[in-house]
């Protein structure tokens, strides 16, 4: 009999292992597809097996799986990664396997016609247009009105995305976008959009259910880098009844329903504001486990073999993340504290993706992030606590690079700030 087993395509440094180690506990083989394992280090430490393969070219996938269907029981395709769930579907649909919607995770993948599609359903969204030059992003700017964001029109973890406050930070951005830069997954398009104020708030859905809402904030602007998020956020009824009801809406705008999802929106003075919709699972699953004991990640896996899920809730916590950011650029030199953190009480884990004399060059996105503390407990005041008792007990040193031009090594002394 054949062995069962779970294609992963790519990975995620984050969320990466947690579906590897869910397939496990499943009894699936889990084996994963990528264009470049090495750069997903839980494989090699887990002894996983990886296949390298174009993950941006569906034939080679499709003779990937084919190859290994004469070896295994493939129970299910999926995958963690936004950029290649859509190539996920298009398997799934080959292979007769339980998946997404190819062409509604493509829509709702392009900002531009995703934003198009919520403003024909009366999703409120910020003003927006589509931009291919500078001059385009000049005029679509004083269209909507200083201060606006640039953003491409695909992309993920907020790479490329900028506030612009002015119209020498505008004329600097589109220079970078357009400028060679920053590297385009597609023809460039900048999405030109209204930087819309107020609490952000992060509905987590699976299917057509919303599971629960987080609150998040950022590190200062005009880069849009996580500083953490509280799960679930502190909401009135009503409020959190008119969130689910925009969430919903969305779903129907954009035609999905099938799977995990999240959908980043701001709370305005005329309510709540759409900012984007995300095909996938939203940051990191592990609060919504550590406060409502529901694992979104085994559930995913359940849904993509076909088998029943249960989304019922265990308890009722509350559980927050804080996401470690140098303020500099450098050496990282070394980090301390991280194990008298991890064993603060309500610490449910402390991670660094990075290790010392690495080098720390910031982008203004999520690779900006050194690794994160998760706390949880039975109150926001507590977990609050908690989570900022554990990261005043993390240090590192950044020693900055050289400066062209001087004698000798310019050495830092500055603790990262967290």
């Amino acid at each position: 009999m054949a062995r069962r087993a779970l294609i992963l395509v790519e990975g995620t440094r984050s969320n990466g292992l947690l579906y590897v180690k869910a397939a496990q506990r499943l009894g699936l083989y889990p084996i994963t597809l990528s264009a470049d394992p090495a750069q997903y280090d839980y494989l090699a430490a887990e002894r996983l097996e990886a296949i390298r393969v174009d993950t941006d070219n569906l034939d080679a996938l499709i003779q990937e799986c084919s190859r290994l269907r004469a070896t295994y029981d493939i129970a299910g395709i999926t995958s963690a990664e936004e950029k290649v769930y859509a190539a996920v579907g298009k398997l799934c649909r080959h292979f007769d396997l339980p998946g997404p919607n190819p062409a509604s995770v493509e829509r709702c993948c392009d900002k531009f016609v995703q934003r198009q599609l919520l403003a024909q359903a009366g999703v409120p969204i910020p003003a927006y247009c589509l931009a291919t030059n500078a001059t385009d992003v000049e005029s679509s700017a004083a269209e909507i009105g200083l201060p606006v964001i640039l953003k491409p029109a695909v992309g993920v973890g907020s790479c490329g995305v900028r506030l612009c406050r002015n119209v020498d930070e505008l004329a600097e951005h589109t220079t970078y976008l357009l400028g060679g830069k920053h590297i385009w997954r597609s023809s460039p398009r900048i999405l030109v959009e209204e930087f819309v104020q107020g609490p952000q708030y992060i509905p987590h859905l699976m299917g057509s259910e919303v599971i629960g809402i987080s609150a998040a904030d950022f590190w200062p602007l005009p880069h849009f880098v996580y500083r953490g998020t509280t799960f679930p956020a502190l909401l009135t009824a009503e409020e959190h009844e008119r969130i689910v009801e925009v969430s919903l809406s969305c779903l129907r705008a954009l035609d999905l329903g099938w799977g995990p999802m999240c959908i980043e929106l701001r709370w305005t003075k005329r309510g709540p504001v759409v900012i984007e919709v995300n095909p996938r699972l939203g940051g990191g699953p592990q609060p919504v486990q550590l406060a409502y004991g529901v694992d979104l990640v085994t559930e995913h896996m359940k849904l993509a073999i076909g088998e029943e899920w249960n989304l019922r809730r265990r308890h009722s916590h509350v559980a927050a993340v804080r996401s470690l950011v140098p303020d500099r650029d450098g050496i990282l030199d070394w980090i301390d504290g991280d194990r008298r953190a991890a064993v603060v009480p309500g610490v449910a884990e402390v991670k660094f993706f990075v290790k010392p004399n690495t080098p720390i060059v910031r982008k203004g996105d999520y690779r900006d992030s050194l690794g994160y503390v998760i706390a949880a407990s039975p109150s926001h005041a507590q977990t609050e606590a908690i989570l900022q008792h554990a990261v005043e007990l993390i240090d590192w040193s950044i020693t900055p690079f050289p400066i062209p031009g001087r004698t000798g090594t310019i050495c830092a002394g500055g603790v990262g700030t967290t």
